[in-house]
């Protein structure tokens, strides 16, 4: 079983970036696919971006393309989801969550592992 810890949300002013963190435990971190998600106060949870177990393949919501990379360190049992030229819509609450799944996915259904979340809140 995957343990997730998300870290690096706060604060932010509009055009303004953060970068969040999310360490692995308990399991073999390159084995899984993995994406980001995000669920803003009174709104459902959305996919934000993933990445591929094999090959690093890349996949974005339409909302943060241009503005949001994911990218994963296997040796250190990270992931990361640089977050750049931040708007005020982008407030919510980011989860981390890891997929057994063979391909990469973007639906939350098919996510096995969840972190607790990080608060990134973008206000002037």
């Amino acid at each position: 079983q995957v343990q997730l810890v998300e870290s690096g949300g706060g604060l932010v002013q509009p055009g303004g970036s953060l970068r969040l963190s999310c360490a692995a435990s308990g399991g073999t971190f390159s084995n899984y696919n993995m994406g980001w998600f995000r669920q803003a106060p009174g709104k459902e949870r959305e996919f934000v971006a993933g990445i591929a177990r094999i090959g690093g393949g890349t996949g974005y919501g339409d909302a943060v393309k241009g503005r949001f990379t994911i990218s994963r360190d296997n040796a250190k049992n990270t992931l990361y989801l640089q977050m750049n030229s931040l708007k005020p819509e982008d407030t919510a609450v980011y989860y981390c969550a890891a997929s057994r799944m063979g391909i990469p996915t973007t639906a939350l259904g098919n996510y096995d592992y969840w972190g607790q979340g990080t608060q990134v809140t973008v206000s002037s």
